[in-house]
């Protein structure tokens, strides 16, 4: 009777967690350029109280045997790389990838991070930057007294500026990819850092062979699909109850044993 209290726990567990990860989801339903998660989980290891195959008579064997399983354990929570909505905001620095790649981000320690969000930004020195204002890689300066800042599907960034009457190319934005996304390291502030399970950046132009384009004046929005994430919650829910269910009708039963005496 003491397995079933302790497989019951471990549903508690893995549900907690995948409620964790659901509200997470839920809680970046209007985040730009974030992937939403998913818990996977698989079965513990099973008791075997009888071989399958084991000899039932000299000339029979038992079909099946009797295994008892001893519950359940998170295995992984894996980022979910589908595309988010494309948004029009009008925004001439709003750039969003249509298709595979990540924009890179030159962090305070020198180290290079990713994303999918193209909110950008200018500093003080007319640098392309995120919201928390780390530079874009390649570093795009945009002089100033430009206007009509145009960036191409290539990511080429062109602008009119002063008084000229035609643009002048002022950078290029280039795009990166990785073997396995869902491998990358999740840091917060819409990042990304590449690990041993991603594999190492491959970056190009934007739409060369495997590589998206790019489209000025949008952003991709969150791809959380809010009404698949409720109904996650409700199964979410009722696993669990029906795991701490489990718990009290096994107390009950080891109640009743005990008052057999």
């Amino acid at each position: 009777m003491i397995r079933s209290l302790w497989t019951g726990t471990t549903g508690m567990t893995s549900q907690q967690l995948n409620m964790d990860v659901i509200a997470n989801n839920l809680a970046n339903v209007a985040t730009t350029g974030f992937k939403k998660s998913r818990a996977d989980f698989q079965d513990l290891m099973y008791q075997i109280m009888k071989v399958p195959g084991s000899k039932s008579s000299a000339d029979t064997e038992s079909p099946t045997g009797i295994q008892v399983g001893l519950g359940v354990r998170p295995a992984a929570v894996q980022k979910v790389f589908t595309e988010g909505d494309i948004i029009q905001t009008g925004n001439e620095l709003d750039v969003a990838i249509e298709g595979s790649g990540f924009f890179q981000v030159e962090m305070p320690n020198g180290t290079t991070a990713y994303t999918r969000s193209g909110a950008f930004k200018r500093d003080s020195n007319g640098r392309l930057t995120t919201s928390d204002g780390y530079p874009i890689l390649p570093a795009i300066t945009i002089p100033d007294g430009s206007r009509q800042v145009t960036i191409s599907e290539t990511g080429v960034v062109s602008a009119i500026i002063g008084t000229d009457t035609v643009s002048t190319e002022v950078g290029a934005l280039e795009t990166a990819t990785f073997t396995n996304n869902a491998g990358l390291t999740a840091i917060g502030r819409n990042l990304f850092v590449e690990s041993a399970a991603s594999g190492t950046a491959q970056t190009a132009i934007p739409g060369n062979d495997g590589y998206g384009t790019l489209a000025q004046n949008y952003i991709e929005g969150s791809n959380v699909n809010i009404v698949e994430e409720m109904a996650s919650m409700i199964t979410t829910q009722r696993a669990y109850e029906i795991n701490s269910k489990s718990i009290t009708t096994s107390d009950e039963m080891m109640k009743t044993t005990n008052n057999l005496i």
